[in-house]
């Protein structure tokens, strides 16, 4: 992948774009999603892994609430890394992630992920440079394992500006239906701003071997829900998934 300098990609949609129109669109491709994950589930052939990646208050909660908003939850799961627990530090850093991957038939998606082990921890100097290389090609060789059987991965790093990450995390402080998502760890990681930035884009060029990375702008939601729902149909439509006749009697 071409190297990344996310401080030449814009966070907002482009001036041209008509808001209600890609809101228009971005709800054609919702409804799509849920009938390609009843198509998929039905075929049991194939699994989704979405991958939700970005600073604090970027809109990973806003976008898997709303992107898959007509998926039929018996077809998905959502799975929200925390920090890691005592019993998962005793193992490799991919033991919890590879429990949590979808099985066919399925949508899951991972808001935060093995991503966060080479960029936290690799800001935060909880483990050295040594081992940040050895991850980036452990990612890479449990990418392409699950692409190669079957599952189709797509990571998106919600591209948001820190003035508008400012905005949203104040607005958790002044909105009672918010407040309980503060947390005053996420004003001092801001001050890592840049140190993140780095992060991020090392990944994006040593881990996009066998799934690239969508840098999605994210200061507007419409248009952010927009590119990331267009990204799942194109995905999906490609697997050319049928439903399957009649079970035979065994």
């Amino acid at each position: 992948m071409a190297t990344i300098k996310l401080k030449s990609i814009d966070t907002r949609a482009p001036k041209s774009a008509d808001k209600e129109t890609y809101k228009a669109e971005a709800a054609t491709l919702k409804a799509r999603i849920g009938e390609l994950q009843n198509l998929m589930y039905a075929e049991s052939k194939h699994a989704l892994l979405v991958v939700l990646q970005g600073m604090d208050a970027s809109g990973k909660d806003g976008t898997i609430k709303n992107v898959f908003s007509a998926v039929n939850p018996m077809g998905c799961r959502v799975i929200a890394f925390k920090k890691p627990t005592e019993l998962e530090m005793k193992h490799d850093f991919l033991w919890r992630i590879h429990a949590q991957v979808p099985e066919r038939g399925m949508i899951h998606i991972f808001n935060r992920s093995h991503y966060e082990d080479v960029i936290i921890q690799r800001i935060h100097k909880w483990v050295d440079e040594k081992t940040i290389k050895q991850r980036f090609k452990h990612i890479n060789h449990f990418e392409q394992l699950l692409t190669e059987t079957g599952t189709v991965v797509l990571k998106f790093y919600l591209h948001v500006s820190p003035e508008e990450q400012l905005k949203r995390l104040q607005q958790r402080l002044s909105d009672e239906t918010k407040k309980w998502k503060h947390n005053d760890n996420d004003m001092r990681e801001r001050e890592l701003w840049n140190d993140y930035m780095k992060a991020y884009e090392d990944a994006f060029e040593h881990c996009s071997e066998n799934a690239e990375w969508t840098i999605v702008p994210a200061d507007q939601n419409w248009y952010k829900e927009y590119i990331i729902a267009k990204k799942i149909v194109d995905a999906l439509e490609a697997l050319n998934m049928r439903f399957p006749g009649l079970k035979q009697p065994e």
